[in-house]
């Protein structure tokens, strides 16, 4: 294991990567083309009242196309359903569920750099994680190493076996990472902090007179001057400080303005930091990501959880190295749990250093009408990679399940500073 020595990757738990190269370096995303994601849909049912589309978008944020969609078709963005949020800055390609909508309407749309194509109908809306696996074809460009070909096939060797499953940077927001930020405020149901962290925290990467903006709003709490300064593109925000503007204080009622799908994701994305840091601290404990030891959690293949004795330790060993099944960590929610292995403890120590309970998450639950109940998460992934190196660009080609991210691949190979890679 080699250490990760940026303090973004390491701040959201990201601290070790598995492979030992020096890394590749190079940059993603020089062009939307150079990531190119398609989604591997679950079937569909024959018939039901909802429609089901394949979109294609490049350099859409997926939220906001939802919602350009939503007002093309004069309906609520709430009745449209999809499986994976993907990628901002690519060519992506996945399905969407379309409640009660008029095929021809759809198919009529025209959004620049999006293609809609209607496939057929459902009986149920899509969500979140439904979907069979991502394809993806990704290039590394500039890459700067002098032996380029050895760590490739390097890093491939590690990645067919396994590697570190973190939640990448981008789960935690692309130009600002703080969404676990503003999911700690909700669950503690500190709705004008959530609301100040969202609006008002500015990011190296954001325009001097947006940073300026934010800076200004955090100061004086004033929503009508706020607007004044935010550029009409940050439409989350300022529906938030328009609703500010109308009912003064309302704090809890200006994050209702958002989309429900974007205040689930900052609870989740607090678990899934609670999950990164705990993973790190895993191999910071000198544990492995293959070597199951008493009181792990295992998740086979077809979802049975087991837990691993001192007794059935080895046994455990031969079905996680003939892959039927992977240690996982438990990521917590409402369900209350008995810590009875190493990863257990990590997870309630860190639930004890932010001062959350299984109580804010049922809270959290009723006020974003979301269930967080917890879940398991595999601590590895592992891929069988096809790689072409073409001068100093690498292109890497390969599959991951849902809801494992591609830039956790590729940061074993580049080892590169986080904003480069999204």
């Amino acid at each position: 294991m080699k250490e990760s020595t940026y303090p973004l990757e390491r701040e959201l738990g990201m601290n070790y990567y598995a492979s030992d190269t020096p890394g590749i370096g190079g940059r993603l995303r020089t062009t939307a083309e150079d990531f190119v994601v398609e989604e591997v849909p679950c079937s569909t049912g024959p018939e039901g009242p909802y429609l089901i589309c394949r979109l294609t978008k490049k350099d859409w944020e997926l939220q906001h196309l939802v919602k350009e969609l939503a007002n093309r078709l004069g309906i609520s963005h709430r009745r449209v359903g999809f499986a994976g949020t993907k990628d901002r800055h690519a060519v992506t390609s996945q399905l969407i569920s379309i409640y009660n909508a008029d095929p021809e309407r759809v198919r009529n749309l025209q959004i620049k750099d999006v293609t809609i194509e209607v496939i057929g109908t459902a009986n149920t809306a899509l969500s979140l994680g439904a979907l069979s696996a991502n394809r993806f074809c990704i290039t590394i460009r500039d890459a700067c190493s002098k032996n380029l070909r050895e760590e490739v096939a390097a890093v491939t060797e590690t990645c067919r076996s396994a590697v570190p499953n973190y939640f990448g940077v981008q789960r935690f927001g692309v130009i600002r990472p703080l969404t676990h930020r503003v999911g700690e405020f909700i669950l503690k149901e500190d709705y004008e902090d959530a609301v100040c962290c969202y609006v008002g925290e500015a990011f190296p990467g954001e325009p001097d007179e947006v940073k300026t903006a934010r800076r200004s709003f955090l100061d004086t709490r004033d929503p009508v001057a706020a607007l004044k300064d935010l550029p009409v593109m940050l439409s989350y925000e300022r529906s938030m400080l328009h609703h500010l503007a109308t009912v003064d204080g309302d704090y809890q009622g200006a994050l209702h303005m958002l989309p429900p799908k974007l205040l689930s994701m900052f609870v989740s994305a607090f678990q899934s930091y609670l999950y990164n840091k705990a993973l790190s601290m895993r191999i910071s404990d000198g544990r492995t990501l293959s070597g199951p030891v008493a009181g792990d959690r295992l998740i086979f293949e077809n979802g049975r959880e087991d837990r691993v004795s001192a007794a059935t330790a080895g046994i455990a060993a031969v079905h996680v190295s003939r892959g039927r099944c992977r240690i996982a960590i438990f990521m917590p929610g409402s369900l209350e749990f008995v810590p009875a292995g190493p990863d257990d403890r990590n997870i309630e120590s860190l639930m004890q250093a932010h001062g959350i309970t299984h109580a804010h998450f049922t809270s959290a639950s009723r006020y974003v009408k979301t269930k967080f109940d917890g879940a398991l998460r595999p601590i590895s992934l592992s891929a069988e990679i096809s790689s072409e190196i073409n001068g100093n660009d690498v292109k890497l080609s390969f599959s991951l399940p849902p809801g494992h991210y591609a830039t956790t691949v590729c940061r074993e190979y580049m080892k590169a500073d986080p904003l480069l890679m999204i």
